[in-house]
């Protein structure tokens, strides 16, 4: 039997937010589920797009960071013992951070959303990019993971993983 994973998707940004984003929670939803398919994880995975400060708000809390940044990954570590799904963990992403970095990062904002959506499942199955051979690895499995199921083909030109 093959692993099944569940994603839910909401937009929580305030209905005020200016970042100008359009967010298909459907599409994002797709692409974390064929990513976590991939890997041949199963269980629920939320992810979440919220505004700058919210994201920020998160990143002082649980990472003791000042600021807002792109992606927060938070991966759960318990096992469920009553037969309910396992929870693989939660995707916080900001489109208002994503936005502003877009041109010096991944080349387009569609490419920059499908990044940061891949880079938290990532995070949330384990990968981590603190050593450079760990940071070699994420960026492979992200290439091979976008080229599969967001580009469906080549990687674009102008696409970086790094920031400038």
């Amino acid at each position: 039997m093959s692993a099944t994973a569940e994603v839910v998707v909401s937009d929580e940004r305030s209905v005020g937010d200016s970042d100008g984003v359009l967010v298909d929670v459907g599409r994002w939803r797709r692409l974390a589920m064929a990513a976590l398919a991939t890997e041949g994880a199963s269980g629920e995975l939320t992810l979440t797009f919220v505004d700058r400060s919210d994201i920020a708000e998160l990143n002082l809390q649980y990472m003791g960071k000042t600021g807002a940044t792109d992606v927060l990954s938070f991966p759960m570590e318990d096992e469920p013992g009553d037969g309910s799904p396992l929870l693989l963990g939660d995707v916080v992403l900001s489109p208002a951070v994503a936005l502003e970095q877009y041109g010096g990062h991944a080349g387009t904002i569609d490419d920059e959303l499908a990044l940061l959506v891949v880079h938290g499942v990532l995070h949330i199955l384990g990968y981590d990019h603190v050593e450079p051979g760990e940071a070699a690895a994420m960026r492979k499995r992200e290439v091979e993971l976008l080229v599969a199921h967001h580009w469906n083909g080549e990687v674009p030109v102008g696409f970086r993983q790094t920031h400038d």
